[in-house]
Formats: structure tokens, C-alpha cells, sequence
């Protein structure tokens, strides 16, 4: 049976797991400071359809915990 053994992430895959692990903290608990900073965000995405609402706060949380767990176990990851 193979064993899985943990490796250090690539810096870019924990770049991006702590940026939305933080946009996750900002959009899950409002903070209202900090949600006039992601107003360019919102601009940028509302032609998507895409809006940063509170579901996505906890999307972003689940995705950039998930990604930070993948990269330690999957290599080159």
C-alpha cells in the first residue's frame, strides 16, 4: 500500500491559497473596511454574473484550504 508523504507546496500554490483563504475571512465575516477595498473586484466580475456574496466567502474558504491540503500531498502541486 502506498504511503502518502507530505512535500513542501510550490510558493505559487500558497500565494493563492492564502489569497482566498483572506478573501474568504473578508466576504464569510464582513468587514466592513475591507469590503470597500474589493469593490474593483466587484466591478470587474458583475459582466460574469459573479458576485462576492457570503456563499462565496465560504466557497473561497473551503477552495483555498482544499488547495493549500492538495499541494502538501500531491508533488509538484
Amino acid at each position: 500500500m502506498p504511503f502518502l508523504h507530505p512535500n513542501a507546496p510550490r510558493l505559487v500554490t500558497v500565494a493563492v491559497s492564502v489569497a482566498l483563504v483572506a478573501l474568504g475571512v473578508v466576504l464569510a465575516w464582513p468587514v466592513q473596511g475591507l469590503l470597500d477595498v474589493l469593490q474593483p473586484v466587484t466591478d470587474l466580475l458583475a459582466p460574469y454574473g459573479l458576485g462576492l456574496t457570503r456563499e462565496t466567502g465560504y466557497l473561497s474558504l473551503l477552495v483555498g484550504t482544499g488547495l493549500l491540503t492538495a499541494g502538501c500531498l500531491v508533488p509538484g502541486l
